[in-house]
């Protein structure tokens, strides 16, 4: 009990010269910001606009890639040889998307549709023209952005810088997975020859 009893006067002696402060203290505080029918309004839309392309495909922070460098991605279970012939060029490209002279939000929207499309039609191979982008002022922009966005897609398996007869570090060659209709009818085939 000592004790407190000294800690108490140690302090008492402490703030012994201590006074209040002098007039009225008010203390302000902020309102949250009132939700007007028209934020309310824009912020509906703009969530719509999400629900309705469903686009997820980012357009902010890109980061760059140099003009000549060789783009390659893999997902994991997906065999060498597939990547190496995809690489290569051995597989025949279905389908083409040349992005040449489009803007970023341009290429992010075709390249969403293309995706969609190459899904929809059952394409398992296709090739992209983004371009090189050396020279200008934001160099390899477009190159940088398919880059990013392609891993983004659950249907893209692998990618790869194109080979030199098909654009080479301008293009890249995409390896997509097969329709839910595909797998069918390729589970349907194999499964009669077991018979």
């Amino acid at each position: 009990m000592q004790q407190n009893t000294s800690e108490d006067q140690d302090f008492r002696e402490l703030m012994s010269d201590v006074r209040p402060l002098a007039g009225d203290v008010q203390l302000h505080l902020k309102r949250a910001p009132e939700i007007t029918p028209g934020t309310l309004a824009r912020r509906l839309a703009a969530e719509s606009l999400v629900r309705k392309d469903g686009n997820f495909l980012s357009d902010s922070h890109i980061p760059l890639v140099e003009p000549h460098a060789e783009l390659s991605f893999i997902r994991p279970g997906v065999q060498y040889g597939v990547f190496k012939r995809l690489r290569l060029g051995d597989y025949r490209f279905d389908s083409r998307l040349d992005l040449h002279g489009l803007t970023v939000e341009q290429s992010r929207d075709a390249l969403w549709r293309f995706v969609a499309d190459c899904m929809k039609h059952d394409v398992r191979a296709a090739l992209i023209n983004h371009g090189k982008g050396a020279g200008r002022s934001t160099p390899a922009l477009l190159k940088s952005c398919v880059a990013m966005w392609l891993p983004q897609f659950a249907e893209v398996l692998a990618f790869h810088s194109a080979p030199r007869h098909l654009g080479g570090t301008g293009a890249t060659v995409i390896l997509l997975r097969k329709s839910e209709r595909a797998r069918q009818e390729n589970f349907e085939k194999h499964s009669k020859r077991a018979r």
